[in-house]
């Protein structure tokens, strides 16, 4: 049987395609009774900046933000991200594999991926694959998109291709890196036209 040659692209969804960032700050803006200009958008992983410890952490924020006010159904998508994978989805060896690690809440599995198939479904965003996972590298993609910097670390250690989807947590990881979509979906498609020359 000949199986067609397939490049697999993973594709993470927080702050990669769904603007997590932009999302949760209304949120927390609530959840901490204040005014959503007093939180700063130059935050860190875990948005320690926006002084979470005094009302409960970010796991109590998370908690709340998906249960009670449907985060990931609600999220706005990066600029761009579902344009470009449309656009992606479009060449005949590309397969998307969306790859989130979004079952974070105990016992509240079935709700995160309702809400994130709704949420894909709803902004049109095509993929083949939909994998809820920490470790990215076991899906064996051939390029990953990722803005985590311990994401980044650990799919690069292990010899995975990775582009840095550039925010201000990740600033300091070495290149590959894009700004937006418009280099993430040239830097894709270089990396595709390299395979196929590769065979």
């Amino acid at each position: 049987m000949n199986v067609e040659r397939q490049f697999v692209l993973g594709v993470d969804l927080d702050g990669v395609v769904a603007d997590f960032a932009r999302g949760l700050k209304p949120v927390a803006a609530e959840w901490l009774g204040i005014a959503e200009q007093q939180l700063t958008d130059e935050i860190s992983y875990g948005f320690g900046e926006w002084g979470l410890e005094a009302a409960g952490g970010y796991d109590a924020l998370h908690r709340f933000a998906v249960k009670e006010r449907e985060l990931f159904a609600r999220l706005p998508p990066v600029a761009g991200a579902p344009a470009a994978l449309r656009r992606l989805d479009t060449i005949p060896e590309v397969r998307i594999r969306i790859i989130t690690h979004r079952l974070y809440i105990h016992w509240f599995h079935k709700e995160a991926i309702r809400q994130t198939t709704e949420w894909l479904e709803r902004h049109g965003i095509p993929y083949w694959d939909l994998c809820f996972m920490r470790d990215k590298a076991a899906v064996g993609a051939d390029l990953y998109l990722e803005d985590s910097p311990d994401n980044i670390r650990a799919l690069r250690s292990t010899g995975h291709e990775t582009i840095v989807v550039l925010n201000s947590t990740n600033r300091d990881l070495p290149p590959p890196r894009a700004t937006d979509w418009n280099d993430i979906e040239q830097l894709v498609r270089e990396r595709v036209a390299l395979w196929r020359e590769r065979g």
